[in-house]
């Protein structure tokens, strides 16, 4: 048992959770919690480590011995387990997970898929709440253009709650992107203010990707340009804009709707 905070593999593992750098620089990224872990398996990650608090596990104990699905399982005390858990839980699991970068030419689309791309997201928090919005709706991926946020960090990982494993998430430039959505014939639907339809006037039951910019700057020129629709959503207060995770739950549900309604008729 692990009892000192002080341990090389603590030290490790507390710079893979701070440092974006360390966990491209190794390959690695940090997941707490059983329900996460378990999602994180089955969608196909590789366990390196597993740090696990018996005094907090209880039912969520990994099976007994020293390995969990190929992956060492190392007891520590809750001195140390409340120095690397950090989310703040008590479930008493914290696993060392090897990364998967995945690309566009990964992705394994639907017969008439829908994607959610963000440009040049910044916050975690944002990014996981999208993640759990797509996860809600079906949604086939959620591309992110030009990331100004690891999709690895801790942060995210807790506001998706698991989500960044049920649902295909890749990271490319704005081009790559454009070109890849032009070759698969995916309609591309730029939120945006300017010269802009209303989301629920616009068609989504046929391959779509919803493209959202920061709430700062909105999107880039490139976006506008290769767009096939601009859609908005009606503003009725003094300010302009919504939260980024916000508006993509409002627009993926209105594509349900679309299809769901569009299955019914037929």
């Amino acid at each position: 048992m692990i009892t000192s905070t002080q341990n090389p593999r603590i030290k490790h593992l507390l710079l893979l959770e701070q440092k974006s750098a360390q966990r491209r620089k190794d390959g690695l990224f940090v997941v707490e919690g059983r329900r996460e872990v378990e999602h994180c398996l089955e969608a196909g990650y590789t366990l390196r480590t597993v740090f696990v608090c018996e005094e907090l596990c209880r039912e969520s104990l990994p099976p007994h011995g020293n390995v969990w699905n190929g992956a060492e399982v190392v007891p520590v005390s809750p001195n140390v387990y409340e120095r690397i858990a950090y989310r703040g839980g008590t479930e008493g699991i914290v696993a060392v997970v090897e990364e998967r970068r995945l690309t566009l030419q990964d992705l394994r689309l639907s017969a008439s898929p829908l994607i959610v791309v963000l440009e040049s997201v910044e916050k975690p928090g944002n990014l996981g709440a999208v993640l759990r919005s797509a996860d809600a709706a079906g949604a086939d991926a959620v591309i992110v253009c030009d990331p100004l946020t690891d999709l690895y960090n801790p942060n995210l990982i807790r506001s998706a709650i698991g989500a960044v494993f049920t649902v295909p998430c890749v990271a490319c430039s704005t081009h790559e992107c454009i070109e890849f959505f032009k070759h698969e014939g995916i309609s591309i639907l730029t939120a945006q203010l300017q010269d802009s339809l209303l989301y629920y006037d616009t068609p989504m039951t046929g391959p779509t990707a919803i493209v959202m910019g920061t709430e700062a700057t909105g999107l880039t020129e490139p976006w506008r340009q290769a767009a096939d629709a601009h859609i908005r959503i009606p503003m009725l207060g003094r300010l302009d804009s919504l939260n980024v995770s916000v508006s993509a739950a409002i627009l993926l549900f209105e594509a349900v709707r679309q299809r769901q309604k569009q299955s019914g008729e037929k």
